[in-house]
């Protein structure tokens, strides 16, 4: 498509390769991760990096999300405009950063996930400069080996210092147990390892009269488990909303649950036992998650994978396949990793019944946003 987007068209108007959602499926499972929540007294507080669109955001909290994770300044921008409880779930380094986050607007309830003292201070003066008081949550790393500080104690001695520092208030932990990505059945040992980790760091804030209002955890493949995990009091889990081939391959969702894809047109069988799309890298990004290899599978054929990229080529392996596709036929890709998917396209085609409408991705890039 070239020119202005209208809200509304014929789907043949758009160009491939484009990001296509369907909205009931991502309204249906925003109401299912509610629900979950509400029935082990958790709240989500979805992590919008998978999205980046305001129009999604809507969705997530008018189906009961409670504020929004980020993890970038423009992220942040963006999301202020729809909630008032924000978290940053990224340490802010340096002064364009902190000035951005302290002119957010007043009303919004701030809060900042870091692991080290100087992170703290900058943001501490940068928010007393300012007038105002930016909650901290303070990571801990719980074996993904990324960021958070490596152990209780040093979790309890940030937090102490958070609690002493003008500008910041403690509000509570948080971690991400990005390393748990096997099937969801056999998780239970490494579910029950975190929960023994947080419940223990919860103990000892406690005996240091540090109170953890917040307790910030969770992730996507470990999303149906959350309620195992002792004193979590919300989940950030961010590619439920959409999922893709890694958590259909895990387990926590099913192909009927997958809301977004990538359409792609064919446009070569030149070479036997395979056909190339126009969908590649720079549509599906190169990344390899899930238990099979290829960058991702055909959601109405997923016995065809795609077993090789280039930046506009995408090659589907059709040798395990009695389908033959024609020049010209449009197939929904289903990448292994959502978010760095949506993330490569200029904007997504949303469908509801028969309706289209372009969906705005506000929040990608990293300048500065304006509404």
């Amino acid at each position: 498509m070239t020119g202005h987007a209208p809200d509304a068209f014929d789907p043949e108007q758009f160009e491939t390769p484009v990001g296509y959602v369907d909205l009931l499926r991502t309204r249906a499972n925003a109401e299912k991760v509610v629900r979950y929540s509400r029935a082990h007294g958790l709240a989500w507080r979805p992590h919008i990096k998978t999205h980046k669109s305001r129009a999604i955001a809507r969705i997530q909290l008018d189906s009961g999300a409670r504020g929004l994770t980020v993890a970038t300044m423009r992220e942040a921008e963006v999301m202020s405009t729809l909630t008032e409880d924000i978290l940053l779930a990224y340490p802010p380094v340096g002064r364009s950063k902190l000035d951005r986050l302290m002119r957010l607007p007043e009303h919004v309830d701030i809060k900042v996930g870091l692991d080290s003292v100087e992170v703290m201070l900058a943001l501490a003066a940068a928010a007393a400069a300012s007038g105002r008081e930016v909650g901290v949550l303070v990571e801990q790393d719980m074996g993904m080996g990324r960021v958070g500080l490596s152990s209780r104690d040093a979790v309890i001695e940030l937090a102490r210092r958070v609690s002493e520092t003008e500008g910041v208030r403690f509000r509570g932990v948080m971690f991400y147990p990005g390393h748990v990505r096997m099937a969801v059945e056999e998780q239970e040992n490494h579910i029950r390892m975190v929960s023994d980790q947080v419940l223990d760091l919860l103990n000892g804030l406690a005996q240091e009269g540090l109170e953890s209002e917040i307790v910030s955890g969770g992730s996507t493949p470990t999303l149906w488990r959350s309620d195992e995990i002792e004193g979590l009091t919300e989940v950030r889990s961010g590619s439920c909303i959409f999922y893709d081939r890694e958590g259909i391959d895990i387990g926590v969702a099913g192909q009927q649950d997958v809301a977004y894809t990538v359409l792609a047109t064919v446009v070569s069988t030149a070479v036997e036992g395979q056909a190339v799309v126009d969908a590649g890298s720079k549509a599906l990004a190169k990344e390899s998650r899930g238990s099979g290899d290829g960058f991702g599978v055909l959601m109405d054929h997923p016995e065809v994978r795609v077993a090789g990229l280039s930046e506009e080529h995408g090659v589907l392996d059709l040798t395990g396949s009695d389908w033959i596709p024609n020049i010209g036929d449009r197939v929904r890709i289903i990448p292994n990793h959502v978010c760095v998917s949506v993330n490569l396209q200029d904007h997504l085609i949303g469908v509801e019944g028969d309706v289209h409408k372009v969906l705005q991705l506000e929040g990608r890039g990293r300048g500065l946003w304006r509404s």
